[in-house]
């Protein structure tokens, strides 16, 4: 396989960028590493995927950080597919190592329930899914465009802001405040547990030490503990507290399994869409006959969704570990190897989808991505993440022809959350 020959580079990279490219096409494959997040912050990931695509589709390589140590890379859409269609053969259960790549410590595991094989994980998840059914997410259209518009009425003109912390986070913020019933005065802290409970100090220099991390998460266990007190004595909501107080699969959760559901509620309401705000907007910007044809024809909006969900990529992989001897792509994973699933790469695949490493915000088939996994993990929030941009995109194109991006981004030191951490913009006006 190693015979395959670099494919020609795209036009429109900048010379850092093709001499970037140049550097991991010329690097023994033994050598790649591609959840050194260090490549996400340089913006250089994709060369290596676009590699192990073309060269070695199922990668096993070997990370310095001893938390991480040695994992498979399968890159390929189809291939993605079996993975995450295949529960028997590759578990997501937390005891077994969980969804990340990073090997956290005994008293750092946190079960929840995309940590968790059936039939557990399918009880718990139940017990939460209804708060995303149709009928509610009509109910909060109002609320959320007419939330969303008054934000955007209130953003500085001619001054340059952050639209990662003016826009992004402070609507995810207010719309995960809002499924939880959480008092909306203390909403950034549901921002800053997020982060905390995504970073670790092995991969980021900068992150909490393990014990400030754990105490954190503490705060929040407790903070949230007074809620389940106060709702699991009254009768039953249609937020996420209430749901889990009164909900038969989980309503006996010992506290440990409760941080754990909390945090992959917050997470998963909280970077995926905040970094597909940012991440749509970085898109338009770089591809302005796209934002041209969609000022045209607003109805567009549909389709644009969904393909900057698949251009971004929120969560870059999903781990899996492999709980017998089996196959794949011709290579043989052995029982208990640590196993990427690569969205980010499969949403890339020349092979599964046309035109991949184009932003085109009119596809025939835009809801062809990974990025809300598949199976039955597959994001049970995906809905009201659509439905939360289409809002933002229909009152954007309400009210501004132009949002200037003033450079690049900061992005997040994370092969997990493919986010940002800072993007200065300017409105005309």
């Amino acid at each position: 396989m190693s015979a395959v020959l670099k494919p020609p580079a795209p036009a429109a990279l900048s010379p850092a960028q093709a001499a970037a490219r140049d550097k991991i096409w010329a690097m023994p494959l033994a050598d790649l590493h591609p959840a050194d997040p260090q490549h996400f912050v340089d913006n250089v990931e994709l060369h290596i995927f676009d590699r192990l695509r073309a060269q070695a589709p199922v990668h096993f390589g070997h990370s310095p950080v001893p938390e991480v140590g040695s994992y498979w890379s399968v890159t390929r859409y189809q291939d993605i597919m079996h993975v995450d269609t295949h529960p028997e053969l590759f578990s997501s259960d937390w005891s077994k190592g969980g969804i990340t790549l990073f090997n956290a410590p005994d008293g750092e595991k946190l079960p929840m329930f995309i940590a968790m094989d059936p039939p557990k994980h399918d009880d718990q998840r139940k017990a939460v899914s209804t708060i995303v059914a149709p009928a509610n997410l009509n109910n909060w259209q109002a609320e959320i465009r007419e939330r969303t518009g008054r934000l955007l009425d209130s953003l500085p003109r001619n001054e340059p802001f952050d639209w990662v912390d003016k826009v992004s986070i402070e609507l995810t913020t207010c719309m995960l405040a809002t499924l939880f019933d959480f008092p909306f005065e203390d909403r950034r802290l549901l921002t800053w547990w997020s982060d905390v409970a995504t970073m670790n100090k092995a991969t980021n220099p900068e992150a909490l030490e393990p014990a400030e991390r754990m105490a954190e998460l503490g705060k929040m266990l407790g903070y949230f503990t007074k809620l389940w007190n106060e709702r699991v004595n009254a009768p039953p909501k249609t937020d996420l507290v209430s749901m889990l107080a009164h909900g038969a699969a989980t309503r006996n959760m010992p506290p440990l399994e409760y941080m754990g559901n909390l945090v992959l509620l917050i997470v998963g309401g909280n970077d995926t869409t905040r970094n597909s705000m940012t991440g749509g907007l970085l898109a338009l910007n770089d591809n302005p006959a796209e934002f041209a044809k969609l000022r045209a024809n607003p109805a567009l909006v549909d389709s644009l969704v969904p393909e900057i969900i698949r251009w971004q990529t929120p969560l870059a992989y999903m781990r899996r570990t492999a709980v017998q001897d089996t196959e794949l792509g011709g290579q043989r994973i052995a029982k208990g190897d640590k196993v990427a699933m690569w969205y980010l790469s499969g949403n890339r695949d020349e092979t599964a989808i046309d035109r991949p490493d184009q932003f085109i915000i009119d596809r025939a088939r835009p809801r062809q991505h990974l990025s809300f996994g598949f199976g039955i993990h597959r994001c049970v929030g995906n809905r009201l993440a659509e439905l939360q941009l289409k809002i933002l995109w229909e009152e954007i194109l309400e009210r501004f022809p132009v949002i200037e991006v003033l450079g690049e981004p900061t992005r997040v030191r994370s092969s997990f959350v493919r986010g940002y951490s800072k993007l200065m913009v300017n409105i005309p006006g």
